[in-house]
């Protein structure tokens, strides 16, 4: 950042207060020096009143209808952080006004309201960016870099692995088909899709065959991370597959599941397999090939182990994920999730849903 730009202060309105926005959006802008939090909106007044006095200036504003946050024009920026079937509505409205839009994760419900999304920002001429902060965990970061160098050569196939064995999340509205449009595919699903879809950097698919299944939402005693769910309300899938051809001929799985009777977990990781190496996240980051008629498997250190006392920037995704959107705020330049990509991911998504529930393979 330029040294006349450090005294800028950049206002931000949240809208939506409730887990995403306590545990990621508001700590992580706390941190940037640059930001002040200067409006909070939720439904809920107390939640928004609770998120005002923890982060917000001493003169905050409360409110209960976004749109009425929206009429304030000192706002520059605004951060979406309602349930994922009032993405595109909050987003749309906040960019024609004339405000900047972090939009959390998916970035919406359907891929018609995505692209609505998406042509909002080109009318407006205003910056949108969706809350994938798996791309700043460090192994992401190195992985990425690699794949840019041309390390791995031809990427033609790869994986994207959001797997947990029992961790159905059983508070808000996570098992709500009609405010979330999905389980753990929109969830989680889209976090593996879109790190995998970064790496090979291809946003272009040309079919998708997928499957879901909600086979253990029906079960109890169940071992939950997070308690056990109720059935009744459990109206999403359990688990989600999908097998995804590119244009360019490369071979995408996704794999995604809450609840999976199997060892074989992790989430946000991702396996690349290229012509002159691979990649993979399932024992921290390790690369693979073969170097001088040998097989070789390189993991690099990616802490800032073994210097005591040691305090450098924080490594924390969600901080980076902020800074990285106010600096591209500030200095007028692209965010690192273009809504374009984010655009390709809900629409692998959506075909995946529209794959199972039609059992044929859908083709762009």
């Amino acid at each position: 950042m330029s040294a006349q730009k450090k005294d800028i202060k950049i206002r931000v309105g949240i809208i939506g207060c409730g887990g995403i926005a306590n545990g990621k959006h508001m700590p992580s802008l706390a941190k940037v020096e640059q930001v002040e939090m200067v409006a909070f909106c939720d439904i809920i007044k107390e939640r928004a009143e609770k998120a005002a006095k923890d982060y917000g200036t001493l003169d905050a504003k409360v409110y209960t209808d976004y749109k009425e946050l929206l009429k304030d024009d000192s706002i520059d920026v605004i951060h979406v952080c309602t349930p994922n079937r009032s993405h595109a509505e909050i987003t749309i409205d906040a960019l024609e006004s004339d405000k900047h839009v972090m939009c959390e994760k998916p970035m919406a419900k359907t891929a018609a309201d995505a692209r609505r999304m998406v042509e909002a920002a080109k009318r407006t001429g205003k910056k949108l960016t969706i809350g994938y902060q798996n791309r700043f965990n460090p192994e992401s970061q190195y992985l990425n870099q690699v794949c840019r160098r041309g390390d791995l050569g031809d990427i033609y196939f790869a994986k994207a692995h959001a797997i947990r064995r029992r961790a159905v999340p059983t508070w808000g509205v996570f098992l709500n088909e009609e405010e979330q449009g999905g389980g753990p595919l929109i969830d989680i699903g889209t976090h593996a899709l879109d790190l995998t879809l970064w790496m090979v950097d291809n946003y272009k698919p040309k079919s998708v065959l997928g499957t879901t299944y909600r086979k253990l939402a029906d079960q109890r005693n169940t071992a939950n991370a997070w308690g056990d769910w109720d059935p009744e309300e459990f109206t999403v899938e359990d688990s989600a597959f999908g097998f995804v051809v590119m244009e360019n001929g490369t071979t995408i799985i996704l794999e995604s599941s809450w609840a999976l009777n199997t060892l074989d977990v992790g989430e946000a990781k991702t396996t690349l397999c290229g012509t002159k190496a691979g990649a993979d996240m399932r024992d921290g980051l390790r690369i693979n090939g073969v170097e001088f008629n040998k097989m070789y498997t390189k993991k690099p250190t990616l802490g800032a182990g073994g210097v005591d006392f040691y305090e450098g920037i924080s490594d924390d995704p969600g901080y980076l994920e902020a800074r990285a959107w106010i600096d591209a705020v500030i200095n007028d330049t692209d965010p690192v999730v273009l809504p374009e990509q984010a655009l390709a991911v809900t629409e692998i998504l959506e075909a995946i849903y529209e794959s199972a529930k039609t059992g044929k393979a859908v083709t762009f």
